[in-house]
């Protein structure tokens, strides 16, 4: 039987290579929304980074903007950040 290998993800920040359910996944919806996917199913453009650090790196340099083709207000990181380190408290 042939072997098949799991698929592996980067984050964007560090270019750490890991599995889906390493990482933490950010997406940009159909509707233009950017939040965190925690289920890491969610339809539309994502983003990878494996801590919060990266997550803050990222943020500073414009790389999960780039990463989402989208543009980030203040809010929207806060809010994006409050989710990742809540899942990273539950974890």
């Amino acid at each position: 039987m042939a072997e098949t290998t799991k698929r592996q993800r980067s984050c964007i920040a560090c270019g750490k290579q890991a599995g889906k359910t390493e990482l933490f996944r950010i997406v940009r919806g159909p509707d233009g929304f950017a939040a965190f996917d925690s289920t890491g199913r969610a339809p539309g453009r994502g983003a990878y980074v494996c801590s919060q650090e990266c997550f803050a790196t990222a943020c500073k340099t414009r790389k999960l903007e780039r990463a989402l083709k989208t543009k980030l207000d203040h809010e929207d990181l806060e809010r994006i950040a409050a989710e990742v380190s809540s899942a990273l408290r539950e974890a």
